[in-house]
């Protein structure tokens, strides 16, 4: 096959965003299908370099054939979205149901995701397995936190550790995320800002991590109702075709979220405090993005 017919699958590997399973299954057709093309126009008497070119203009640009593919291939099947919605029913119920008062089911539940992300992460890391990784950095955050009721002496020499291991563990997960699609790395971040929000509406007053357990029993039902919305989110998102879709499903149920926090605070959550974590939102879901634009940059230098 010509060079320039390989230099277009290349640019439609890299655009398309599927499972890694599907895409090699995929290229490897599309190869096929070229190359009978190729060999087709070369037979009725086109030079290589005049066969190259009409496959390509009979196939149009490779962005557009990856989105085609993308959209025919990227709704996930309904076992794939009650798996990726799992994570998100799981805190739902505990609150809504108030199951967060048994310790029990709490351990239960943190060996559940933290059990199903490292098997979805070594079996190719399939779609629904992103709400589960944003979970499963639930308790480095919590481990962080809990740093500050170290006596001083200590506290100073586990934050020296705990900081460069915690970014280093955050930024691998979400370069290799990013590899899959920048769009899972929001996803997995998306429960970022409301879980932050909660935790800032139930905490004492000037103390971050002292949380009233009176206050949390009074909006129980009101958290697992944010965290059924995410699930909800989950769905749409996973169910839908057209990548432009995901992303505004993101915005706006993030949005929609955060103002659920803000409605049954009861004036806990400052206006100052509530653009925060808008900012924060759209910092989270537009960070990726960046990145992954940065690290083709990156490849495409090195490459040339």
């Amino acid at each position: 096959m010509a060079t320039v017919l390989s230099h277009y699958l290349d640019s439609i590997r890299d655009d398309l965003r599927l499972d890694p399973s599907a895409k090699g299954e995929i290229i490897s057709e599309l190869e096929t299908h070229i190359e009978d093309r190729f060999q087709e126009l070369k037979e009725v008497g086109l030079s290589e370099e005049e066969a190259a070119k009409a496959c390509l203009s009979l196939l149009g640009s490779a962005k557009l054939v990856a989105r085609q593919i993308y959209e025919a291939h990227s709704q996930g099947t309904w076992k794939q979205t009650l798996l990726a919605s799992m994570p998100h029913l799981l805190f739902g119920l505990t609150f809504a149901l108030n199951w967060w008062q048994g310790i029990s089911w709490l351990l239960i539940m943190l060996a559940l995701i933290l059990v199903t992300a490292i098997c979805g992460w070594w079996h190719g890391k399939p779609a629904w397995l992103f709400p589960w990784l944003g979970y499963s950095l639930l308790p480095v955050v919590v481990a962080g936190l809990s740093l500050l009721y170290l006596p001083e002496g200590w506290y100073w020499l586990a934050v020296l550790l705990y900081i460069p291991l915690t970014l280093w563990l955050i930024y691998s997960v979400t370069v290799q995320t990013i590899k899959r699609d920048w769009l899972y790395s929001s996803l997995m971040l998306f429960p970022v800002p409301v879980i932050i929000g909660w935790l800032i509406v139930l905490a004492q007053e000037g103390e971050f991590l002292e949380l009233s357990l009176a206050r949390l029993h009074d909006l129980a039902p009101w958290i697992g109702l944010s965290f059924l919305a995410l699930a909800a989110t989950v769905v749409a998102f996973i169910r839908l075709r057209q990548r432009w879709l995901k992303v505004t499903v993101l915005f706006v149920s993030g949005l929609l979220t955060l103002t659920i926090v803000v409605y049954y605070a009861d004036g806990r959550l400052s206006l100052p405090v509530f653009l925060a974590l808008i900012l924060a939102m759209f910092g989270l879901f537009l960070t990726p993005a960046l990145l992954e634009r940065r690290l083709r940059h990156t490849k495409q230098q090195l490459a040339a």
